[in-house]
């Protein structure tokens, strides 16, 4: 049967109200919750952090531009995907790679073709050799395809897919690139050898550590980032935050976050790692199906600030690079996952999320599993040759 692609340029015009871009807008934003209406564990993001993402109001299409595409079929939205091309990913690995991301489709094979060729069209047209996804819409946001670990709720900042959507992406003519995992860890469980390794950091006089200051947001996410694009330079894929999009951070930081679950380490007084969990406001917000109105935004905030989370993600942890052939402190993030437990005890916080990490990141990995982590959910990249 014959699908039909829709297409509008991610700009201003998207937010114009009755325009064709705006209908698409909206279509795109709900298709998701009819696809997943009978899955349980499903968790739609807020309306209103999509809108500014998903338009040029978000600083990361200063440096970028893409489309919104929805297929259709018999006049109802069946599938949706992003494609994007990133000018900061290419100045970095000049590659000519393009992204696609935000891929959700119905179980038909047609439907998921007709997007990726439709996205993959427009990538080549603009010079890229290859195509690779989901990225939703960069490396530092949403990443991958599940597919493995669909019995649970997605944490914060990631996405949730059917079984059969990799398998769609495959038939398309993609093939894995990458995979990335999520671990799963029980709040309060500790072995005895991690914390006398995190006891032997903590004895060291030249360590001290404090927690992220609200009042101080910009200039502590700005030290985050820092320590963040030195630890990460090396990883795949890793393409450093602008300066608008270290501001829109912060901005977005002042409402969610809990400076008990974050983290800056100091050796003799220069700040050397940072660790960053989030509270898990998927499990905030699960019942409101994307709204936020008057009577909501109450509700999350209770619901954060009054009855508390009890789910995080540690979605954030780095060490400065020098610092990792330095035998003394090989230990750090050890110490840092031992005291981020600590802090997540105190508040009743009953399990985490860390996530993600490469699946060929061998020191992360061994760390997270010495300190009893699981991998729970896997996440897929593919690419494929569009040149």
């Amino acid at each position: 049967m014959s699908v039909t692609i829709h297409q509008s340029i991610i700009d201003r015009r998207l937010l114009r109200p009755f325009g064709e871009g705006a209908r698409n807008l909206q279509q795109f934003l709900d298709f998701p919750s009819d696809l997943y209406r009978h899955d349980s564990h499903y968790v739609r993001p807020l309306n209103f952090d999509l809108k500014g993402r998903l338009t040029t109001k978000n600083p990361f299409f200063l440096h970028a531009e893409g489309v919104l595409l929805t297929a259709h079929r018999h006049g109802k939205v069946v599938g949706r995907c992003t494609a994007q091309i990133d000018r900061e990913h290419l100045q970095r690995y000049r590659d000519d790679v393009g992204f696609f991301g935000f891929f959700d489709t119905i179980d038909d094979a047609d439907v998921a073709a007709a997007l990726l060729n439709q996205a993959t069209d427009w990538m080549r047209e603009r010079g890229m050799r290859s195509a690779r996804g989901p990225i939703s819409l960069s490396m530092n946001e949403e990443v991958g395809c599940l597919v493995e670990g669909f019995d649970t709720p997605p944490m914060i900042l990631m996405p949730h897919h059917h079984s059969f959507q990799g398998g769609l992406i495959e038939q398309a003519g993609f093939q894995k690139v990458k995979d990335l995992f999520a671990w799963s860890y029980t709040v309060g469980q500790v072995p005895a050898r991690a914390r006398r390794a995190a006891d032997e950091i903590a004895a060291l006089p030249e360590l001290s550590f404090r927690a992220l200051e609200p009042r101080k947001m910009e200039r502590d996410v700005r030290l985050v980032m820092d320590i963040f694009n030195d630890a990460w330079s090396d990883n795949w894929g890793f393409v450093p935050m602008t300066e608008s999009e270290l501001q829109k951070l912060a901005d977005d930081l002042r409402l969610l976050l809990v400076p008990e679950l974050t983290m800056v380490v100091s050796l003799e007084g220069e700040p050397v790692a940072v660790a960053v969990a989030l509270p898990d406001i998927n499990e905030v917000i699960a019942d409101f199906d994307g709204k936020l109105s008057l009577v909501h935004f109450a509700q999350l905030l209770w619901r954060l600030k009054a009855k508390g989370p009890g789910r995080a993600r540690l979605a954030l942890l780095g060490i400065r690079k020098k610092l990792r052939h330095i035998r003394k402190y090989a230990g750090l993030s050890t110490f840092m996952y031992v005291k981020m437990n600590e802090a997540g005890q105190k508040l009743g916080i009953r399990s985490g999320e860390l996530s993600w990490t490469l699946e060929d990141n061998g020191p992360v990995n061994t760390a997270i599993r010495f300190m009893g982590g699981k991998v729970y959910k896997k996440y897929r990249i593919y690419e494929k040759n569009i040149g």
